[in-house]
């Protein structure tokens, strides 16, 4: 399979992952909305960047799927931690990677 074909199966991996979360979310399932965090909006993810001193924690839209590099980030957690991560997302990096990644993401909403 071609590296482009690898992203779209990790993406639609995660999405069928988020579509889950978010039905257990509607549902009451396995949760109740007073253990979900109040900062995480509808259309949003808490993710991690674990590698460095401290963990950073990020609210992110979940439009930073369709960032090649932010899935990137999503394949070495798959090959670090496993697809089925519980609790909030971990990704191995720097909370510096993440953020850059961020960043380009706020200019190109900037542009369109």
């Amino acid at each position: 399979m071609d590296i482009k074909g690898e992203k779209i199966k990790g993406f639609m991996k995660l999405k069928m992952a988020i579509t889950k979360l978010q039905r257990r979310r509607e549902d009451g399932e396995e949760e109740s909305a007073a253990n979900l965090p109040n900062d995480v909006k509808k259309g949003h993810i808490a993710v991690v960047a674990v590698k460095g001193g401290e963990p950073k924690r990020f609210i992110v839209e979940l439009g930073i799927l369709k960032n090649p590099k932010f899935l990137s980030l999503l394949k070495l957690a798959e090959e670090e931690y496993g697809f089925y991560q519980k609790g909030v997302l971990k990704i191995p990096c720097l909370p510096e990677e993440l953020e850059d990644v961020l960043h380009h993401m706020k200019h190109i909403k900037v542009r369109t």
